[in-house]
């Protein structure tokens, strides 16, 4: 097929708007959404705007690193600097992890890496060995969080950016809507409001398909790991997917649509409503609650034995 703008080769078809797309126009169409993204979710007026992005090697993170160099990397004010988190999961992370220090090098981006190990005295698969009845994301969620408000702050971050694309904004949408969880709905990122000790998450892709991203990343040689976590088979999200997929299938507007709908509902409330923040009595990271959800999970591995953080090591 040809394009539906210039009759060169199409790439690419957008079933939600019938265009058939070349490479040109395709990165072009990617690239305007992303710089819209940045306008919404940057204050790019300040003196100094310091962009930390957390990239894992996958092809999410690692276009968004891409894509924020070639968008920003012309602006004297802005700074950006990467990191890796690295879970310690064997035959998975350390690919990912080539793949990010291979794209920083590429880019001229700092790049550093800070480790479960170095910091929590375990490795993700030692953590699920150690509890095979819970989901391996109900603790690496709330762990790696807390690292990469960790790292952003250590690299003296007003933002740190994520690689959400939209297919995993969609599900995390629906995926709160039905348990219910409605201030964890609003306090998605992007992150409208600054909080005491924690550093303001952006979200550049959120309008991005994951298929379009895989797309972007091959067009554009970027380089990214393409493996798949081994306790991916056992996420909760995998049925939101299913279900959004489905849905997709009848109206392949479903995605922007819930997008559409999530703007709007945290539009009329506001901002992304995020509750007063104290600091953890274990280990001083911010949170609701009197101790933060990652102390909380370590903890769960053992109630007998004393909670105790390494000083996280970063090289």
């Amino acid at each position: 097929m040809k394009c539906s703008k210039c009759q060169a080769e199409a790439i690419y078809f957008a079933k939600y708007n019938g265009l058939y797309l070349c490479r040109q126009h395709f990165n072009e169409m990617i690239e305007k959404r992303v710089k819209r993204e940045i306008r919404k979710q940057i204050d790019l007026k300040k003196p100094t705007v310091r962009i930390s992005v957390a990239i894992s090697g996958g092809k999410d993170s690692s276009v968004t690193l891409y894509l924020l160099h070639k968008i920003l990397s012309g602006r004297r004010n802005v700074k950006l600097t990467a990191f890796t988190v690295d879970e310690g999961i064997n035959g998975y992370r350390p690919a990912g992890l080539e793949s990010a220090s291979k794209l920083a090098k590429m880019l001229g981006v700092e790049h550093h890496v800070i480790a479960f190990q170095e910091s929590f005295g375990m490795t993700l698969d030692s953590i699920v060995s150690a509890d095979q009845s819970r989901i391996p994301c109900s603790y690496c969620g709330p762990l790696r969080r807390k690292l990469i408000n960790e790292m952003a702050e250590r690299q003296n971050a007003d933002y740190v950016a994520l690689g959400l694309n939209l297919d995993d904004y969609s599900q995390s949408i629906l995926m709160n809507v039905a348990k219910g969880d409605y201030e964890r709905f609003m306090r998605m990122s992007p992150q409208t409001e600054m909080k005491d000790g924690l550093v303001r998450r952006i979200a550049p892709l959120r309008s991005i398909l994951e298929k379009e991203v895989v797309l972007y990343a091959v067009a554009n040689s970027i380089p990214f790991d393409s493996s798949w976590c081994p306790y991916y088979s056992r996420a909760q999200r995998n049925i939101f997917r299913d279900v959004i997929n489905r849905l997709s299938e009848y109206n392949p507007s479903t995605k922007f649509s819930m997008l559409k709908f999530f703007d709007k509902a945290r539009s009329q409330k506001g901002g992304d409503d995020v509750k007063e923040l104290h600091r953890c009595k274990v280990c001083g990271a911010p949170t609701e609650n009197d101790i933060c959800s990652a102390c909380l999970a370590i903890d769960n591995l053992s109630h007998e034995a004393p909670i105790v953080r390494n000083e996280a090591r970063i090289h």
